[in-house]
């Protein structure tokens, strides 16, 4: 399974005669290569994957995919509660039976 994120492009450039861009993940920006979205311009959405761009995606699309992170991330603090919530439980039954 891959995971695709979106990213806000904000800059683009050649290197090495290689399309190259600086993306926006949320506040992080990160250099990409734009090679396989050569259509895409500064302002638009791409998904990225382990570097690369791999297709341009309208801001809706985005949107969505960051309420799915989201989501996920609020998931897993859950999961996290839970795992604590289980662990202080059988802590404290270790200590009464000791």
């Amino acid at each position: 399974m891959c995971l695709g994120v979106p990213g806000k492009v904000i800059s683009i450039n050649q290197r090495d005669a290689l399309s190259m861009g600086k993306v926006e993940f949320g506040g992080i920006v990160k250099e990409v290569c734009m090679a396989y979205v050569p259509e895409a311009e500064v302002g638009d959405y791409v998904l990225v994957h382990v570097g690369f761009a791999i297709s341009r995606i309208d801001e809706a699309e985005a949107q969505e995919i960051f309420r799915y992170i989201e989501q996920i991330g609020e998931l897993s603090e859950l999961e996290d509660a839970e795992i604590e919530t289980q662990q202080t439980a059988h802590d404290a039954g270790s200590e009464a039976g000791s």
